[in-house]
């Protein structure tokens, strides 16, 4: 079935939901994976071609280890092909843990007694920013319970203030939103206020399985969930995050459920989602999660690599919940934004605390190294650390984003300014070791630039080098 804009009108949606389980688990049971179909399948996505529901589930469907690896393969050379090397980083900052929600696998439900709630005050929220900052941060993500305290004006708040607060040659340039569904004109407030992409997770697309996570609170409204990032866009708010926690239900179900949201959202407003992310389960406050369901590291990096070739486009964001190794491997084939010395636990930034206290957290971290280490590790493996915002800030988002994203182009802009954030980090914040791989690295990736692009990346260097900041394409 093809939807259109028409399918669906935003009172209509909850009535006429777009993940149909039967479709997806009779592909799931029917898609047969032989050696000629995948390989065909890698060309396709290869030749920037998107993939059906039909050929995802024929990877998926794929048990023979020398074809798992082609995949891998083939995800790899997809993602240097649109990407590059570059890796994005960011932060996430948890503003604040109150919630109304009992969602059995979260550390902030509201049955949660051991939580110990608390909101950042503006000083503090300034506190924390200013200790990023000091790390060379340019990226955040605001996260925040799903709660009536954090109405879209308390965040357009904080978001304001992010953007406000500069210390020495830090700054915030991009502040992304990870909180609760929003009616049409919540989603406007945070478009007015500036934000970048603003994800919702829909935790599991299986309703059934929803049903027995969520036992109260407005999220379990599984329909007002599923369309919220339709209301967004409904509002102009373009940029939009999708995700899954995978643990929930089968993996193979919420992969599928996943590109069928992407194409939902690409074939109603034109615009795929701007990044997936697919969070695991992990140890939260109060709870230990077991669940036949649990997704092994092994089917955990095929997902990923699965993704890269369905989705070529988009953004694939993997957090500190997973283990150093694991992201250390995936980023080669499939994601392409990781966040780099994370606390969860509210206020810790500016404490220079360690995670260690899963009652004031969300989860467990199971990737504690600083962002110098992470940047200096990304060196080693001769990927190029970036803290771009340029797409955001030149208006390349929405359409006009996967105009370039689509086809492959988003690689013309990506690697200049990866760069170019690059030769500030260095300038501000790099030990002497990591500046001598970091200058290594950046005269080795001007060299695969055309001439004219190397010629107006080195001129910019030489400003950043004198004192200049921002600049980019």
């Amino acid at each position: 079935m093809k939807f259109t804009p028409e399918t669906y009108s935003v009172p209509d949606r909850a009535m006429t939901p777009f993940i149909d389980e039967d479709e997806i688990w009779n592909y799931i049971e029917t898609s047969v994976a032989s050696p000629e179909k995948v390989r065909a399948i890698i060309g396709k996505s290869l030749a920037k071609q998107r993939l059906n529901l039909e050929e995802v589930a024929t990877l998926i469907n794929t048990d023979d280890q020398d074809l798992i690896n082609e995949i891998k393969e083939g995800a790899r050379q997809l993602k240097q092909n649109v990407y590059g090397n570059r890796i994005v980083l960011f932060a996430p900052l948890y503003v604040g843990n109150k919630c109304a929600n009992n969602c059995i696998y979260c550390g902030f439900r509201a049955g949660n007694k051991q939580a110990v709630r608390k909101t950042l005050s503006d000083e503090e929220l300034v506190s924390e920013i200013e200790a990023l900052e000091d790390n060379g941060q340019k990226r955040l993500i605001l996260v925040y319970g799903e709660h009536q305290t954090y109405s879209p004006e308390f965040i357009a708040a904080n978001v304001r203030t992010a953007y406000k607060v500069k210390k020495g040659n830090g700054e915030i340039r991009r502040v992304n939103i990870n909180a609760a569904p929003m009616e049409i004109e919540g989603f406007r407030v945070m478009k007015e206020a500036g934000i970048g992409t603003f994800q919702v997770f829909q935790e599991t697309y299986h309703r059934e399985a929803y049903k027995q996570y969520h036992l109260s609170g407005k999220k379990t409204d599984f329909d007002y969930r599923l369309t919220s990032l339709d209301r967004a866009q409904e509002a102009g708010l373009d940029d939009v995050g999708i995700g899954a926690l995978f643990g929930l239900y089968d993996w193979r179900f919420e992969v599928l459920a996943l590109v069928r949201h992407a194409n939902h959202l690409e074939a109603c407003y034109n615009v795929g989602p701007h990044t997936i992310s697919f969070p695991r389960i992990k140890d939260a406050s109060g709870l230990t999660s077991g669940s036949k369901y649990f997704v092994s590291d092994e089917d955990f990096a095929r997902m990923i690599a699965i993704l890269r070739l369905a989705v070529p486009y988009t953004g694939i964001i993997l957090t500190a919940r997973e283990p150093e190794a694991l992201r250390n491997e995936v980023i080669q084939y499939g994601v392409s934004q990781i966040d780099g010395g994370t606390k969860i636990e509210l206020g810790t930034y500016s404490q220079q605390e360690k995670n260690r206290n899963l009652d004031k957290g969300q989860f467990k971290i199971n990737d504690d190294r600083s962002l110098g280490e992470i940047i200096d590790e990304l060196l080693e493996q001769d990927m190029l650390p970036s803290f771009c915002t340029s797409c955001y800030r030149r208006g390349r988002t929405g359409e006009h984003f996967m105009e370039f994203s689509v086809p492959g182009f988003i690689k013309r802009f990506c690697t200049p300014n990866a760069l170019l954030t690059l030769a500030e980090y260095i300038m501000d914040y790099a030990g002497e070791e990591t500046a001598a791989k970091g200058w290594k690295a950046i005269e080795k990736n001007i060299g695969t630039l055309d001439e004219k692009t190397q010629q107006s990346v080195r001129e910019k260097i030489e400003k950043i080098r004198a004192g200049e900041r921002d600049l980019y394409y």
